[in-house]
């Protein structure tokens, strides 16, 4: 099939690899967001899909909307059987889904229908699931909530960070969404509704949702320190400081720290929480470089009865 292809992030570019090399599907062109600043500077920087087109000689579309009539016009010249998309980051038209025959196909990082939204694999880590997986779906108006073409499951690892887990399911994921194009191609493949029941929501995960509680217990302190990592970063305050926490592990026989009370040994640092202590391993203080938890702990010399989170 003649496909144009949707991204915009890394996470997307394991996809286009996979259908640039499948020898089956010519890729026309790619639809990804526009430039947008980053760095010290805030200089206008490509999306990573973008540089990626560019360097396979692809060409790249970046409509501020997707409903511009100049993009609009663009997707009906180049005629596109089908769009895959992954991670694309705006919500498409009916008159955009309208163009490709075969629709638009969505690579989604869950098993839908549960966690449809913006950051399920976040949500799956914090929500504690031991099991979940990708999707590829036809797009329709509603959120992800089109029928289901095909998934493949994956382990939540104990030590997953969102990023490990999202690393994983972008390579099994683009195996999916190839083998995905060759069933619709070959008419081997149909769509199955989603069922009514089991639906979950995974709203996009801010910097005020990833504020610690340690009145909570310690496997969801520390599922929610994995689950924000790498962003948008478990926090809590130290003498009035926002402290990252990026890795923690839960240490059940710690059971004399009261929520937030830190224990600062000469190589490590426990916190209580609202069951029993976590280890902090790596920490990173306000204006300062990632380090291990140890290190910090020595540098601020932290005094008896110190807590986190005030």
């Amino acid at each position: 099939m003649k496909l144009v292809f949707a991204g915009t992030p890394e996470v997307a570019v394991p996809a286009l690899d996979a259908l640039l090399s499948s020898g089956r599907h010519e890729v026309a062109a790619v639809v990804t967001r526009p430039d947008a600043p980053a760095g010290r500077g805030r200089r206008l920087v490509a999306s990573p899909v973008a540089e990626r087109a560019e360097e396979a000689g692809i060409e790249v579309l970046k409509p501020a909307k997707p409903k511009d009539p100049e993009f609009l016009e663009r997707l009906r010249e180049i005629g596109p059987d089908c769009c895959p998309v992954v991670a694309y980051g705006a919500l498409l038209p009916r008159v955009a889904l309208d163009v490709p025959a075969q629709g638009w196909v969505n690579l989604h990082f869950s098993l839908l229908p549960a966690w449809r939204g913006a950051a399920p694999v976040q949500h799956a880590i914090m929500a504690g699931d031991e099991i979940t997986g990708a999707s590829t779906f036809l797009i329709e108006e509603g959120l992800d909530s089109g029928p289901v073409y095909g998934t493949v499951t994956e382990e939540i690892r104990a030590t997953d960070t969102s990023g490990d887990l999202l690393t994983r399911l972008a390579f099994a994921g683009a195996g999916l969404l190839v083998a995905t194009m060759d069933g619709i191609e070959d008419g081997t493949l149909k769509a199955v509704p989603q069922p009514a029941d089991g639906i979950s929501l995974a709203p996009k995960v801010n910097v005020e949702d990833a504020h610690l509680d340690f009145g909570a217990p310690a496997l969801r302190v520390d599922r929610m320190v994995r689950g924000c990592t790498p962003a948008p970063g478990a926090w809590t305050t130290f003498r009035g400081e926002r402290l990252k926490l990026i890795q923690v592990t839960p240490v059940p026989d710690r059971t004399d720290l009261a929520p937030g009370q830190i224990a600062a040994g000469k190589n490590s640092v426990h916190v209580g929480t609202g069951s029993y202590g976590v280890e902090l391993l790596w920490v990173q203080a306000q204006g300062k470089k990632p380090m291990r938890a140890a290190d910090w702990a020595r540098g601020v010399r932290i005094a008896e009865g110190e807590r986190l989170g005030g």
